[in-house]
């Protein structure tokens, strides 16, 4: 009896959520951890990249953003042309590049995401192949 269950236990058991997606909305590609709280954008044809970070509660309003990468080749980076959303709730960085912040999720195990005295800690365990591709997204052709 249990090796005729245990095989349907298998199958119907819930598998974990891939903890980074890469995908596409129109022309932009887009990579996100799988809480939907880290996403990022490219627009090939600015080209523009953006990082919004979401948390529950408000980020302060502070002069600088950063994010500190832990791991194998720990970095920090810091930016102060960080947006802060009307609620609060988010951050976005917008820049031409993110050669260092792709290197950063690429290469370490977690990154602590922080502006002021208030931090968020993501987890960067499988981002590596999600970074690669997300880096190798070209734009759809137009229709």
């Amino acid at each position: 009896m249990l090796r005729m269950i245990l095989p349907i236990l298998i199958v119907v058991a819930p598998l974990p959520a891939p903890a980074w997606e890469v995908g596409r909305m129109g022309t932009i590609c887009t990579l996100s951890d799988a809480s939907g709280d880290i996403v990022l954008t490219h627009d090939p044809s600015g080209p523009v990249y953006t990082i919004t970070v979401r948390r529950d509660d408000a980020w302060p309003a502070v002069a600088v953003f950063g994010i500190t990468f832990l791991g194998q080749d720990s970095l920090t980076i810091t930016t102060d042309r960080h947006m802060r959303a009307p609620d609060g709730l988010s951050i976005t960085v917008t820049d031409r590049g993110f050669g260092n912040l792709l290197a950063g999720m690429r290469g370490n195990d977690s990154a602590t995401i922080f502006a002021g005295p208030v931090s968020k800690t993501i987890s960067l365990a499988g981002a590596g192949p999600a970074v690669d591709a997300f880096e190798d997204c070209a734009p759809l052709p137009l229709s």
